[in-house]
């Protein structure tokens, strides 16, 4: 099930927010929340529910044991033990037939599929579980006593199948003590509409785009504007698709009583590549800092060892996107922009007019986006060959393209800055001031809620295709 499905909004998000705030206690509320939780991942995946539950299990019974062993030889047998359980699933799972595939490819072997499907949302719960397990380890968390409460933590539905990636330290308290009050309800509905509207009204119609000139029509006809335009209406539905789908996840989270952090920050303008990954997916990048850069060494040891270190996490950010090369190639190209620009040096790079910074930057990105899009290297040389005019320039395809979607190219770019978040909270003041602190929130949240929902749901009703492009990570 999916956030901006009909079934989710109609029936199983009304339901249990009415049966969470008829429940008596926090005990109760949370075990509302884990059956609700299982059911909606087994609503998508009604066997690899066991698979998360395993996994759950897993990383609790290791925080039991690991505080039993504290600093005796056994707390590291039980860590290793867990994580390399915990990757070994990942990896079976994710990226068996990848390395089967090459295998074959480069030895000539005939070695058979495993057949697994990937289970939705592995790579987010198996990142979440694990840091639970590492900040144990290095003593930054405190052992969770209570199977249900991590359970919880593990499978709660609002984050469970693309995030934001969530540390247990940053929820532990709020697992057991928490408020649900109505200005934090009436502003996680808010931020939840919104980001179904993004999902939906950007989203959506950005992919109908791309397909038309990604899919639809032969690459090696595709002119330049149809290239361009079509990477960039993909580069605009990855966002809007997936920082959506966090603002979703933040909106329930509040609704509920939990707070989480943000996961963008309007990474489309960005002055850098560097400032790009601290406003784009950043509970990953974070994590990614935190377990794997700073322990190789970070910025310690040199600025060789430094340089080392960011193509290790950029081709293991690459590898978590997906199995393929193309997801390594990609991973590898911002490694090798950051290290462009940690030479540059920051200082340099700040002198850089906004004007100028910003679609430099933006276009680095675009350019990026083609390995994410295409699996298959000869397609993205392909499209690049028609970026650069090989085709020609524009044909009657993307000519039409470009005019019907003007409008929605128009949205998506203001969508992308602050301009409507400056413009509600303006607003909001204003009415403020003449309805007073409460009736001036709660009216033209009301208002908001009501009218983008209406939109949305009409827009569901008749629309023939509802992608979510994380589901595959």
């Amino acid at each position: 099930m999916v956030f901006s499905s009909l079934l989710f909004l109609c029936i199983f998000l009304p339901a249990v927010i009415l049966l969470y705030f008829l429940m008596p206690n926090m005990t109760a509320k949370n075990l509302l929340l884990i059956l609700a939780s299982l059911v909606f991942y087994a609503l998508g995946e009604p066997v690899w529910v066991l698979l998360l539950i395993f996994s759950a299990l897993l990383h609790y019974w290791n925080g039991l044991l690991m505080e039993r062993f504290r600093g005796r030889v056994w707390e590291q047998v039980c860590f290793w033990v867990t994580v390399v359980l915990s990757l070994g699933m990942l990896c079976a799972f994710k990226y068996l037939n990848f390395l089967v595939g090459n295998l074959n490819l480069l030895l000539g072997l005939q070695l058979p599929q495993s057949g697994l499907s990937l289970p939705i949302g592995i790579s987010f719960y198996t990142f979440q579980t694990m840091s639970y397990t590492i900040d144990l380890r290095k003593g930054e968390a405190e052992t969770q006593h209570s199977f249900l409460d991590f359970l919880l933590f593990v499978s709660l539905f609002p984050q469970l199948i693309a995030g934001p990636i969530l540390r247990y330290r940053d929820l532990a308290v709020q697992l057991r003590s928490r408020k649900t009050t109505a200005e934090g309800f009436a502003r996680g509905s808010c931020r939840f509409v919104c980001g179904l509207a993004k999902k939906v009204l950007l989203a959506n119609y950005c992919s109908e785009v791309v397909e038309k000139l990604l899919v639809e029509q032969p690459l090696a006809e595709l002119s330049a504007v149809g290239a361009w335009l079509g990477i960039l209406m993909y580069a605009f539905q990855l966002y809007f698709d997936f920082s959506g789908y966090s603002d979703m996840a933040i909106g329930l989270g509040a609704m509920f009583g939990f707070h989480y952090g943000e996961n963008f920050r309007y990474p489309y303008i960005a002055r850098s590549i560097t400032d790009f990954w601290r406003r784009w997916h950043i509970s990953l990048g974070s994590w990614f800092r935190d377990y794997v850069y700073y322990p190789l060494g970070g910025s310690r040891r040199g600025l060789a060892r430094q340089l080392l270190n960011l193509l290790v996490v950029w081709f293991l950010t690459g590898l978590w996107h997906g199995a393929g090369w193309n997801y390594i190639l990609w991973g590898l190209w911002f490694g090798v922009l950051l290290i462009i620009e940690k030479m540059i040096g920051r200082e340099r790079l700040g002198r850089i007019p906004a004007p100028l910074a910003i679609p430099v930057t933006f276009l680095l990105v675009l350019l990026g986006r083609v390995f994410f899009y295409f699996e298959d290297a000869g397609a993205c040389l392909t499209v690049y060959r028609a970026m650069l005019g090989r085709n020609g320039w524009i044909d009657t395809v993307s000519r039409l393209s470009l005019l019907n979607s003007l409008p929605l190219l128009i949205a998506c770019c203001i969508g992308s800055t602050p301009l409507l978040k400056k413009l509600g909270s303006a607003l909001c003041s204003l009415a403020r001031k003449a309805l007073g602190e409460a009736a001036g929130f709660a009216l033209p949240a009301l208002c908001y809620n009501l009218s983008l929902l209406a939109l949305c749901i009409i827009s569901l009703v008749g629309a023939t295709s509802n992608p979510f492009i994380y589901f595959r990570f």
